[in-house]
């Protein structure tokens, strides 16, 4: 049986520039698919520059060929907490594990960094479904809004309380 891509195994997960031209690419997919699911008010996707900024780690998920996979951010909140942004998988990768191999690259770095909770936002749209179960299944729970996010009803906030380092 032919394979049909990269397997998690195949991934590798790094720091990267959110202006590489493939990425750009894919954040600006997400950025119209935010746009195009949910109000104005409503999105808090960071564009590319925003992603660049001091206290945000970038990290790409590429196959073994170099083909961009998927995307994540970190966002320093505070001293023990962080914010997972733009989380997003090539429509290529998706439901092949991709998504959680990055999430659990993210979340053992925020781990290494100190912090204690990573929080996120994500939409309330069934487009938004396969996410909210991804950050269920890595424990996440649904939290009140949190950093200056307000209450919308087109957001859920999450937030995972990371295990003490050893």
């Amino acid at each position: 049986m032919a394979r049909m891509g990269p397997t998690t195994t195949d991934v590798t997960v790094s720091t990267d520039d959110p202006t590489r031209p493939d990425v750009l690419d894919l954040l600006g997919e997400h950025l119209v698919d935010m746009y195009a699911t949910s109000p104005p008010e409503s999105v808090h996707a960071l564009d590319p520059s925003a992603l660049a900024a001091a206290g945000i780690t970038f990290w790409t998920a590429r196959g073994p060929d170099g083909s961009l996979l998927g995307c994540a951010a970190l966002k320093q909140l505070g001293r023990t907490d962080g914010e997972l942004k733009s989380m997003r998988t090539t429509a290529a990768a998706r439901g092949r594990g991709v998504g959680a191999t990055v999430l659990a690259h993210v979340l053992s770095a925020a781990s290494e960094r100190g912090l204690h909770t990573v929080h996120l936002e994500t939409g309330t749209q069934d487009y938004f479904a396969p996410a909210r179960r991804l950050y269920e299944r890595a424990g996440f729970v649904a939290c009140p809004p949190f950093a200056d996010y307000v209450p919308d009803p087109h957001s859920a906030f999450f937030r995972l309380t990371l295990p003490p380092r050893p």
